[in-house]
């Protein structure tokens, strides 16, 4: 990929980033407890989850493999974080679901094209459309922010683990009820898996110092946020405004 189509790519996915942050505000995206017929066609959970998120893990390797890319550089580094963050992603977390739900064709397909060209993006960012020098190993972590960016990115991937496994333990075999998750971050917000994938991915962007990888941080704040708010809404209607408490949407203390 040449620098100027990396450019109008990056320009093009931030615009469109801000118009599906105000839609999903108005329109629930159909999948998880937001699903109904209207969006479709289905396939069942586990088999979208990894058609969706595979991509991703697939395309970054191939790009990595391609460069040559050497143990000891920033760009091993990088590309070591993604593939596991997408592994857990794609292969591990399907496994671990419970229930037959099921994912629109719609939002599959989307998925699908959104994580291909963000991680065809990504990849040029680190290597064909990265700046002489700035991923240079002598120098690169000479610089506190990548570090910080790690341990950041490590926070937000723990955050994110435990609170997919407090939903998914929910219930016990055969129950049908809804319940409030309460456990971990739950206890200070609604969302506390969507509010560890932004920590995650604004660490990933501080790590990297990349323009794809905080085009990628707001895609990811412009698709969860809204959704946060929708799951928010839809507990305070369930269990009660009480019930929820003082709990905020997605990120603890502020919204």
């Amino acid at each position: 990929m040449n620098y100027e189509t990396y450019q109008i790519m990056l320009y093009v996915l931030a615009f469109l980033a801000v118009i599906v942050f105000i839609a999903l505000y108005f329109v629930k995206a159909g999948y998880g407890m937001f699903r109904t017929r209207s969006w479709g066609w289905s396939v069942p959970n586990k088999v979208g989850w990894v058609l969706m998120e595979a991509p991703s893990f697939v395309v970054m390797g191939i790009w990595a493999w391609k460069a040559g890319v050497e143990a000891y550089t920033p760009q091993a580094i990088f590309v070591g974080l993604f593939m596991l963050h997408y592994f857990q992603r794609s292969f591990v977390f399907p496994l671990l679901m419970k229930g037959k739900s099921r994912m629109p064709l719609a939002i599959m397909a989307m998925g699908i094209l959104f994580n291909v060209i963000n991680a065809t993006l990504l990849a040029a960012s680190f290597f064909s459309c990265a700046l002489p020098g700035k991923y240079e190993p002598a120098t690169f972590w000479t610089n506190p922010l990548p570090w910080v960016g790690v341990v950041i990115f490590f926070i937000g991937m723990a955050i994110n683990l435990h609170a997919d496994h407090v939903i998914r333990n929910l219930r016990k075999p055969g129950d049908t009820r809804h319940y409030l998750p309460e456990k971990g971050f739950y206890r200070y917000v609604t969302s506390a898996n969507y509010f560890g994938e932004l920590v995650e991915w604004t660490g990933f962007a501080l790590l990297t110092a990349s323009p794809a990888a905080w085009v990628f941080a707001w895609w990811t704040a412009a698709n969860l946020v809204p959704r946060a708010d929708a799951i928010y809404k839809r507990y305070c209607e369930e269990f009660g405004k009480q019930t929820v408490g003082s709990r905020k949407r997605i990120i603890p203390y502020i919204y």
